[in-house]
């Protein structure tokens, strides 16, 4: 069984609620309708009810009735989602007529409902900018505790299957932090093993990356991982973790014995850290192309809830995969 069905079974076992804020575009509709169909999640879907059914009819979809369809403009929580947001952001000058109009946005009331505990995630992205999408996910959801950035994980399915774990690797950050410091890097790199185990199952070998090998190179941008891979230690003393190395010495089981013996990490790692996006963006695309590997993701990892950001230009099938992706992340959350 291929990784993607083992992340659907997983969460057909454990359904949580997940929202999808974007609920009259029709790629969401038509993945909404699989995912109830296929019973990976229960879904909650924003928009106005009428329009959401009139679609669904048109549209041929079956399942929608068996959402949970929240109107903006008029639902039975409203005054209690308004006052909350005014709680959680009264320090800020977040007024009742601020948060009224706020509660107005699919993507603000999306978070609301997962901050009061009424769902467990939220995917969206289909129509939405990532600014847009993360904006009140960092203003009400935040991110979980002993970690202060979001970053983007890829699952990297080779067809060769000498690497990692079976052709399966975790790349990361490879989507959101452009220049992480020592310590989010640290963070990433517990972020990325905490979404290994939870969406991958296997146990992580994580890879801290750099143009040097155990010292081999002098420079600043070495200098930060080495301290990152040490402020992750420290961080999480069980994390079996090492660097800073080359990429053919993390992968490469025959390189890794030369250039780093003694590292029980070298040669066998199965999630790569790189030292910035622009690197962990590059490879990722490389692997993709060249490589011919499959791309889960970005996964984001970081958040105290699991919200994940779709592409514009995704399909129906990426809608549902990413679905049964945030399951997962909130089935590891509990």
């Amino acid at each position: 069984m291929d990784l993607l069905s083992n992340i659907k079974n997983n969460a057909r076992l454990q359904r949580k609620r997940i929202v999808l804020p974007e609920g009259t575009e029709e790629r969401t509709l038509k993945a909404a309708d699989i995912v109830i169909g296929e019973g990976i999640a229960d879904i909650f879907l924003i928009g106005n009810k009428i329009k959401i059914m009139e679609m669904s009819h048109n549209l041929t979809l079956t399942n929608i009735v068996n959402a949970t369809i929240i109107d903006p403009l008029q639902h039975a929580k409203r005054e209690e989602y308004i006052n909350l947001m005014v709680e959680l952001r009264k320090s800020k000058g977040l007024t009742i007529p601020d948060a009224t109009r706020l509660i107005n946005d699919p993507l603000y009331l999306a978070t609301i409902v997962i901050k009061n505990g009424d769902a467990d995630g939220e995917v969206a992205g289909a129509i939405n900018a990532t600014g847009d999408v993360l904006r009140p996910a960092f203003q009400y959801v935040k991110t979980k505790p002993g970690i202060s950035v979001v970053s983007g994980a890829f699952i990297m399915i080779l067809k060769d299957k000498e690497f990692g774990d079976d052709g399966v690797l975790v790349f990361a950050d490879c989507a959101v932090h452009p220049n992480p410091t020592d310590k989010e890097l640290a963070e990433i790199a517990i972020a990325t093993a905490n979404t290994t185990r939870a969406l991958v199952g296997i146990e992580p070998r994580v890879a801290m990356l750099s143009f040097s090998t155990k010292g081999s190179a002098q420079h600043e941008m070495v200098d930060k991982v080495v301290r990152a891979t040490q402020i992750a230690r420290e961080m999480d003393p069980s994390l079996n973790i090492d660097g800073e190395f080359q990429a053919d010495a993390a992968i490469i089981e025959a390189i890794g014995k030369s250039k780093a013996p003694g590292s029980n990490i070298a040669g066998k790692a199965n999630v790569l850290i790189f030292p910035t996006l622009e690197s962990g963006n590059i490879a990722y695309k490389l692997v993709q192309r060249l490589a011919h590997a499959e791309a889960i993701g970005p996964i984001l990892q970081g958040m105290a809830a699991p919200i994940n950001d779709l592409s514009r230009g995704c399909s129906v099938s990426d809608i549902v995969n990413l679905i049964a992706i945030t399951v997962n992340q909130a089935i590891a959350n509990k």
